[in-house]
């Protein structure tokens, strides 16, 4: 059975979704990873008791392999702390625009949505197409966290708890998009669901 998708999962879009990237091997992934700590453990362990017998140090080895993994377990924790790299749009430097923006999560997610939003003037059919069904998912993943209900699994209590717009517009959505004052208005709909 397959893990129901977090709210994480749903925020992406299909552009970042058919991004190529490397493929992970699962199978021997953490063997790899066991011998290559074991490898840099004893190699920073011998360098640092060779530099400290030369200085007239000694210290415990096994205090010594605890402050090694310890350092680098703290540098893996950072690495994977780090901010995700920017995007290819944001990276091109052009004399007009300066050097990218800093790199601010919080920032690089209200861009994400930006743009896709902005689809709701410019190009009606993407916007139908790619934004209005990640805002049916959220809807869902919401009903589902809070009421334990789907829109496609109770639609008469998914109904009562989503309120008659936002039900119509995710339901039967117009020809035309929403304008920014209606969007807004259907989102502080769909947060008000508790």
């Amino acid at each position: 059975m397959t893990e129901p998708a977090g709210i994480d999962d749903l925020l992406r879009f299909a552009e970042e979704e058919d991004a190529p990237g490397r493929p992970e091997s699962r199978r021997g992934g953490w063997l790899r990873w066991l011998l290559r700590t074991v490898l840099v453990t004893g190699a920073v362990t011998a360098v640092l008791v060779a530099v400290l017998r030369a200085v007239g140090f000694t210290v415990s080895l096994p205090v010594l392999v605890a402050g090694v993994l310890a350092l680098l377990g703290v540098r893996t924790v950072t690495g994977r702390l780090a901010p995700p790299p920017p995007s290819r749009r944001h990276t091109r430097v052009s004399r007009e625009t300066g050097p990218p923006p800093t790199r601010d999560a919080l920032r690089t997610a209200v861009n994400g949505w930006e743009l896709p939003l902005g689809w709701a003037t410019s190009d009606p059919e993407r916007f139908t197409r790619v934004v209005l069904p990640r805002i049916a998912e959220l809807a869902d993943e919401r009903l589902r966290q809070r009421h334990g209900v789907t829109r496609e699994a109770d639609p008469a209590r998914a109904r009562t708890l989503l309120g008659d717009r936002l039900w119509a517009f995710l339901a039967a959505p117009g020809r035309r998009p929403p304008s920014p004052r209606d969007l807004a208005a259907i989102v502080a709909e769909l947060e008000k669901i508790c």
